[in-house]
């Protein structure tokens, strides 16, 4: 057991263009040195020997990095290399404690101070950081790139949202959308082409699968933005209509640029998940399963379900003072933005085809206003996390014996009842499921303990 004065705590304020800033603080809080790093080996090692100077043989340094960029990678690799613990930690969880320091002590080396002295006030927030295998490395670059079409895609919406305020763009763009986009971006233009010549395009482009509907929807919001702008000069139509074409451009060959990195992610995906436990689970397929598996890592990492749910972000924030405690306060919306997106999409495609979910999310006020949250807690229960372990296996047998259980017919006729019903309606009373106790139950049991909240990765 090492005593508070042997511990070795390094806090590296990352540089993208300049030196890495570095204080190492001894388990007291008293410094042990000051230094400035670049990633090579010589100078890191350097920087090890300076940190463990005076150290009992054996000690361990704890490393403590921001997501800053691709700059932490190296420092990662280096220390974990050595044995040693390295924390990634959230900005926004360092920047409350640097500017709580900062008032008292004002220097250029406060950011890697503030790093050093977390372990010291909240060491239960602090994850060690698990550098993926060759595997999980490929899947989660593959997952990243197939992530890059989000940022055009997004931009579109933007610049048709100026064009048009009504924008029928309320999805994922299809490549409908795209085709009328890239002939009549201009609300002007699009109503001058009529509405047959947009109807045939809208047909010809889905295959017969969108038509008089959708022809519509479009020709109502050029109608609707014209109204409201006029001519004013301030709206640049052709200017814009310009540069949603170019933008329309990109996505049409970053999506066929893409379809080689979806090929190898799937194939990455085969080999750091052989059972495909995440693709398994209700509302993840082909492009979740992947995405879950590669931003999560090892999720066995995770003791509780509860830690699980605030690695995502979508566990609600707490506010609590003195003895009173409120509920329903929004997410914290800490973590990987592409994680908790996957999730909330995956739940939303889940409690619309599984009719369990479907009777949770009707019948429960609460899981009707924060979805994802209730969904993820139904199925990840404390101790046990989604895709990770033995115990998410005795879960997702126990419910697939829940629903090979149900009598004929009878869970497709709760589902279309659920989906029938008006939001605000009470519904029937849940039906109780009844099973056995296995042995199984026994060792992944649902008295899961309270823990400490990972902290969240960068992207």
């Amino acid at each position: 057991m090492i005593s508070t004065a042997e511990r070795r705590l390094v806090g590296v304020d990352l540089g993208i263009a300049s030196d890495h800033t570095v204080r190492v603080l001894r388990g007291d809080g008293s410094e042990v040195c000051r230094r400035r790093a670049r990633p090579t080996v010589e100078s890191l090692t350097r920087l090890e020997a300076a940190a463990l100077a005076g150290a009992p043989a054996g000690t361990r340094l704890e490393v403590v990095v921001e997501p800053t960029g691709p700059a932490w990678l190296p420092v990662a690799v280096f220390f974990t290399t050595r044995g040693h613990r390295v924390f990634r930690v959230a900005s926004a969880k360092a920047a409350d404690l640097r500017r709580f320091l900062s008032r008292h002590a004002k220097s250029n080396g406060i950011d890697a101070d503030t790093l050093a002295r977390l372990p010291l006030l909240a060491p239960g927030s602090l994850q060690p950081l698990e550098l993926p295998g060759v595997e999980a490395a490929a899947l989660d670059r593959r997952v990243r790139a197939c992530d890059q079409g989000a940022l055009h895609q997004r931009r579109i919406k933007d610049l048709v949202r100026q064009l048009m305020p009504v924008t029928p763009l309320t999805g994922e763009l299809t490549k409908t959308d795209l085709a009328v986009l890239a002939h009549w971006a201009d609300p002007r233009a699009l109503l001058a082409a009529g509405r047959s010549r947009l109807l045939a395009r809208i047909t010809k482009t889905s295959h017969g699968q969108q038509g008089a509907a959708r022809t519509d929807a479009w020709r109502a919001a050029a109608q609707a933005a014209v109204d409201l702008y006029g001519e004013h000069p301030a709206v640049a139509y052709s200017d814009l209509a310009a540069e949603v074409l170019t933008e329309v451009r990109l996505l049409t060959a970053v999506r066929a640029e893409l379809v080689g990195h979806a090929e190898a992610r799937a194939d990455a995906y085969r080999w750091t998940d052989p059972a495909r436990l995440a693709a398994s689970l209700p509302g993840l397929a082909e492009v979740g399963a992947p995405t879950v598996t590669a931003i999560v890592g090892r999720a066995a990492r995770f003791r509780t379900g509860k830690q699980f749910r605030s690695f995502t972000g979508l566990a609600p924030r707490a506010s609590e003072t003195g003895e009173t405690d409120r509920k329903g306060q929004p997410m914290s919306k800490a973590g990987n933005r592409l994680l908790r997106t996957t999730l909330v999409r995956a739940a939303d495609h889940a409690r619309r085809a599984d009719p369990q979910l479907a009777q949770i999310y009707y019948t429960d006020g609460r899981a009707r206003r924060r979805a994802p949250q209730g969904l993820l807690r139904r199925r990840c229960p404390p101790g046990r996390t989604a895709a990770c372990g033995p115990g998410p296996r005795h879960a997702l047998r126990r419910l697939r014996h829940r629903r090979q259980s149900r009598r004929p017919g009878h869970g497709q006729a709760d589902h279309r009842r659920a989906l029938d019903r008006p939001a605000r309606g009470p519904g029937p009373p849940a039906q109780p499921q009844a099973r056995r106790r296995t042995a199984g139950d026994a060792d992944t049991g649902d008295q899961g303990g309270e823990g400490p909240s990972p902290s969240p990765p960068g992207t």
